[in-house]
C-alpha cells in the first residue's frame, strides 16, 4: 500500500504537521504481478554466468560448464549444417516497421536472397526482423542465431530455422562460421561489437577476404572517419580496410557482396553434405 497526502490549507508540509492540520489520506493499492513462468530460472542462468565470469571456481563446477558450452556448441551446429552460405545481417532491435532503416534492410534481404545466399540475423525484432522477412518474401531462406536475456527476445516470425544460445561467444562464433559477409545496419554496442570483432579477425587474418557493408553513410560517418584516423596514425594497415563499403545504396552493397562473397564461395565452399538418417538429420 503507498500512502499520498493531499494537503487542503495551502501551507507547507511541515508546517501542517506541526500545528496537525488535517491532512486526507488516499491509499492506493499496488498491484504486484507475479514473475512470469520462468522468469526464476533465466534469473539463476544469468547469476551462475556471472559468477563465471568473476574468476576461478571449483574445478568440477569449471568442468561441467565445459561441457555446457560444447553442448551448444554442437546444438548449434546440427541447426546450422544444412543451411545454405549465409550472408549475416546486424542492426538494432530498436527499428520500427516503416521506418527507412527497416525498408533498406527488407531490401538487403531480398537482395541477399538473389545472390543465392541465406540471410543470418540475430533473429529478433527490428533490423532482424526486417532482413528476415525480405529473405522470406523473396523465395529465400531467413534464419537467426537468437540469444536468451534476463528480457526474452522472441524469434520473428519470417525466420526458418533458427537456435536460442545461451552464451555470446558461442552465437557469436556460430554466426561467423556460416557467414561469407557482413551486412552492418545503423545499430548500438552490440552491432559495434559484432563490427569489430570482423575487422579483428580480417586484420589477424583468421578469415580472408570476408566483404562488411556499412549500410547508412550519414549513420556510420564517425566511425569511417575514425577508421581513416587510425590508418593516418598507422594504427591499422590500409589493407585492413579493403573489404569494407559504406554505402546507402542497397545495389551497391548487393555488388560488392557478390564481387567477394560470392567468388569465396565458388573457390572454396563446392561440397555438398548429405544428411544421414541414423543422426536424425
Amino acid at each position: 500500500m503507498i500512502a499520498i497526502i493531499e494537503a487542503h490549507d495551502g501551507r507547507s508540509f511541515h508546517g501542517q504537521l506541526r500545528e496537525r492540520t488535517f491532512v486526507k489520506i488516499k491509499m492506493m493499492s499496488v498491484t504486484t504481478q507475479s514473475p512470469p513462468a520462468g522468469a526464476q530460472d533465466k534469473e539463476a542462468f544469468h547469476k551462475e554466468e556471472r559468477y563465471f565470469l568473476e574468476g576461478p571456481r571449483s574445478r568440477l563446477r569449471e568442468f561441467f560448464f565445459l561441457l555446457q558450452i560444447i553442448g551448444e556448441f554442437i546444438r548449434g551446429f546440427r541447426v546450422f549444417h544444412f543451411v545454405r552460405p549465409c550472408i549475416a545481417v546486424f542492426g538494432s532491435a530498436r527499428v520500427r516497421p516503416g521506418s527507412v532503416y527497416y525498408n533498406n534492410a527488407v531490401a538487403m534481404g531480398k537482395g541477399i536472397a538473389g545472390l543465392g545466399f541465406a540471410v543470418m540475423t540475430g533473429g529478433g525484432p527490428g533490423i532482424m526482423e526486417a532482413a528476415s522477412r525480405g529473405a522470406s518474401e523473396a523465395g529465400g531462406t531467413a534464419v537467426g542465431c537468437n540469444i536468451r536475456l534476463l528480457h526474452e527476445q522472441r524469434p520473428n516470425p519470417w525466420l526458418d530455422a533458427y537456435f536460442n544460445c545461451r552464451y555470446f561467444f558461442v552465437r557469436k562464433v556460430l554466426m561467423f562460421k556460416y557467414s561469407y559477409g557482413f551486412v552492418i545496419m545503423p545499430g548500438g554496442i552490440g552491432t559495434l561489437d559484432e563490427f569489430f570483432e570482423a575487422l579483428t579477425l580480417i586484420q589477424t587474418q583468421k578469415i580472408l577476404d570476408f566483404p562488411i557493408v556499412l549500410m547508412g553513410t550519414e549513420y556510420w560517418h564517425a566511425i569511417a572517419d575514425m577508421l581513416d584516423v587510425m590508418v593516418r596514425e598507422s594504427m591499422i594497415s590500409p589493407a585492413d580496410l579493403n573489404y569494407i563499403l559504406v554505402t546507402d545504396s542497397p545495389e551497391e552493397a548487393l555488388a560488392h557482396l557478390r564481387h567477394y562473397a560470392s567468388l569465396k564461395y565458388q573457390a572454396k565452399r563446392k561440397k555438398i553434405f548429405k544428411r544421414f538418417t541414423l543422426l536424425g538429420e
